[in-house]
Formats: structure tokens, sequence, C-alpha cells
């Protein structure tokens, strides 16, 4: 009996075991779907922002940003916003280009600003949010954009030393930016086919150096809604301490941002499944704002500028960002627009005869179009390359990165890619 006893236990034990590991698997195929539909959802938006975006980083040089960023002032500061706003949303790119233009001569506080436009008020970030979680959150990227802005513009100049500044500034690089080429009209680049698939360029270079984070946010997105269980959101935000439960949440926003890898439109999946688990308005949108602090961009960060200021920079974007989501909460609770979390919908449309699907099929006939463009391009382009590492297009009289192997220019997006680059070539 003994004997019988055990066995019984082991068979339980095991069969348990075994049910155990078929809940785990039903609900990471769960999750992945969620994933999947959450994808499908943003299809549509993230098509036509992308390449919207590349044609207006076609038609608007870097070095024209660059000549009009050479201050700090009001209008030197709307002219980063909105070449940000029309700029890549990829944080990397984004960090890379506001180096650039720093480095050839550009104010460090209109660059900075330029690199939170990039990211924080690009056109595809508004269509995910509005489609993931609402017309709020797409207004209050935008409102909470020019909280931020205003807020870097007041402290950055008051908060990092000017000599701090100066001695990251590269002075090849400053006396680089004043041998620039006279560009053609506008009206005739509108004309050119050859621009049109320049654009068609930067919009696959831009997908391209951002597929992973897409992926990486839609799959951590939908599995956490099936895998964390409600107990560990709840003891992650504070819920009911009025006050310290709004900052605590707006505070520790960034941090999971920080930890979490994930950045540019590739957060907002997240930010919905966060927002779904408990974390308030305003530390849902501190989050969103946190993609250009995540760990990756840190390190590159200290590559660009060095220890002693990287760790300001850290700091000051941190407390912005988290300063910017409890205004903008302050400012929709003032007018009664917060959001109800019974409201907010992680829905997918599944396949069928709905308006998701139609634009999905029209932004697939886009996407035909642009890859047409781009694989049928005939004139070789002595404007453009392409970075060898990561696929994205640069421009070549400002391209953040250069190197020569056997004779041979190759330019990159970033300095990263150049070093992954010549790791290859020296194996």
């Amino acid at each position: 009996f003994r004997f019988l006893g055990h066995a019984r236990r082991v068979l339980n034990s095991a069969a348990a075991r075994r049910l155990m590991i078929v809940n785990f698997g039903a609900k990471l195929i769960h999750g992945a779907l969620e994933g999947w539909w959450m994808f499908f959802d943003t299809f549509w938006a993230l098509v036509f922002g992308f390449i919207l975006s590349g044609a207006i980083q076609t038609f608007i040089s870097r070095a024209r940003m660059r000549r009009s960023l050479g201050s700090h002032d009001a209008k030197s500061i709307a002219r980063a916003s909105f070449f940000g706003m029309v700029s890549s949303s990829c944080s990397y790119a984004a960090s890379a280009l506001a180096k650039s233009i720093f480095s050839k001569g550009a104010d460090f506080t209109a660059s900075m600003v330029f690199m939170f436009a990039s990211t924080n008020l690009v056109i595809e970030l508004g269509f995910v949010l509005w489609i993931l979680m609402g017309w709020q959150f797409a207004i209050a990227e935008f409102l909470g954009g020019a909280i931020m802005i205003i807020l870097l513009t007041l402290t950055i100049p008051r908060l990092i030393p000017l000599s701090m500044v100066q001695s990251v500034r590269d002075p090849v690089d400053l006396m680089a930016g004043e041998n620039e080429t006279n560009e053609a009209s506008l009206s005739s680049r509108l004309r050119s086919l050859t621009q049109w698939q320049n654009a068609a360029g930067y919009t696959i270079g831009d997908f391209t150096m951002m597929r992973f984070e897409l992926v990486i946010g839609f799959l951590i997105a939908g599995l956490a809604s099936y895998l964390i269980p409600q107990s560990a959101w709840n003891s992650l935000f504070l819920h009911g301490h009025g006050v310290l439960g709004t900052v605590e949440n707006a505070v520790i926003g960034p941090f999971i941002a920080i930890i979490s890898f994930v950045c540019s439109v590739g957060n907002v999946p997240l930010a919905a499944a966060l927002w779904a688990n408990g974390i308030s308005f305003g530390g849902t949108i501190s989050f969103i704002f946190a993609d250009l602090i995540s760990l990756p961009l840190i390190v590159i960060y200290r590559k660009y500028y060095g220890g002693a200021l990287t760790l300001r920079l850290v700091a000051l974007f941190w407390a912005v960002m988290s300063l910017s989501g409890l205004l903008t909460q302050g400012i929709f609770e003032l007018f009664s627009l917060t959001p109800h979390r019974m409201n907010m919908t992680m829905t997918t449309h599944h396949w069928g005869a709905n308006l998701t699907t139609v634009l999905n099929a029209i932004a697939l006939i886009l996407v035909g179009i642009v890859f047409w463009l781009h694989r049928h391009k005939r004139e070789v382009s002595v404007e453009f390359a392409q970075d060898p590492i990561c696929g994205m297009q640069v421009r070549i009289s400002d391209a953040p990165a250069h190197t020569q192997v056997d004779g041979v220019d190759f330019y990159f997006c970033m300095p990263g890619c150049k070093e992954k680059f010549l790791q290859r070539t020296t194996i």
C-alpha cells in the first residue's frame, strides 16, 4: 500500500507538471497571437508613417537643418522640433543624427530637442497610439512632447556647463560642416523620379533598422498580457496613495523603459500592456517618452559624450520625462479628458470585412510600390549611401560615421554600425 501510495503521488505530480507545461505553452501561443493582432491593427499606420517620413527626409536635408540650429532661441527650438517631427522615429538613428548635427555646428540644446522630437512627436507614433490606446494618448503624446521640449530648453543650458558641452564637440566635424554643395530647388527635386526612389530607400532603411524593435515590442506586449499576473503589476505600481502613487508611477515608467530594451514605436504595445495592468495615465506617458533612455542608448551616449555628461543627460532626461508625464496627466484631469481604463481597448480587428483590413490592403499596395521604386533604381545616387550593417539609407554629405576600406568609401547611420563593420572586415 505504501508503494501504491507513493506511485499515485508520483503520477499526480507528473500529471500536474504536464498540465503546467501545457498551460504555459497555451499562454505563450495566446500571447504571441495577441502581439500579432496588435501588429495587424497598426500595420497600415506604420506603413503610412514610414513612407511620409522617408519622403520628408529626402526633400529636407540635414545640412539645411544644421544651418538652422545654431542657437537655442525660440526660433531655433521651433525649427529643431519641426525637423525632428519629420525625421526618422528610430531612437538609435535620432541619437546619431543629433550627435552629428551638434558636432558640425548646431547648438547642443537644439540638438537634444531635435532628438526628442524625432522619437516622441513623429507621425507613426501618433497613429499607433491612437489605434492601440485611444485618441487621448495620441493627443497626450504631442502635448507632453511640447512640455518636454520647453523643459529641456529651460534646463539644459542651466544644468549642463558650456565647458562640458564644448569638450565633447569634435572640431574636425565642425570644419567639415562648412563644405556644403548647392542643393537643387525643392520643386525640381519633387519632379525627379530619382528623388522619390531615394525616398523609398529612406522608408525601407528606417523599417530595416527598426524591425527588431517592432517585433520585440509587439511580442513582449502580447506575452506580458498573458504571462504576468495582475498581482505582479499591482505590487509594482502604487494605487490608492493619492499624489504619492501618481508620482511613483511617473518615476517608475522610465525605469521600466530602461530595463525593457524596447524603444521607438516598438514601446507603444508595451505601454498599452502597462496601462491595461494598472500604471497611471501620467506613468504611461512618461514610459512612452522614455524610449531615449533605454539601456542600449545609454551605452551609446557614453561613447558619444563621455561618462560625466551622459550621467547628467540621463538624470535630466529621466526627470523631464517624469515631470512631463505628471503635467500632462494634470492637464487632462483638469479638463476631464483622462481615459477610463475600462474603455481603453487593446482590441484587435481580426481579418474580415472591416476598415482595418481595407487600410492594411492599401498599405500592402503602397509597400509594393515602395519596393519597386527601390529595386528599380537605375541611377547610382551620388547623394545617398546605404549603411552596410543595418541597411539604413544615409546622406553622404552628413553621415554620422564614415570609413574607407581598400579605397572604397562606406557610410553609416551611427558610429556603432561603423564599429561592427570594422570588426567584420578585420576578422
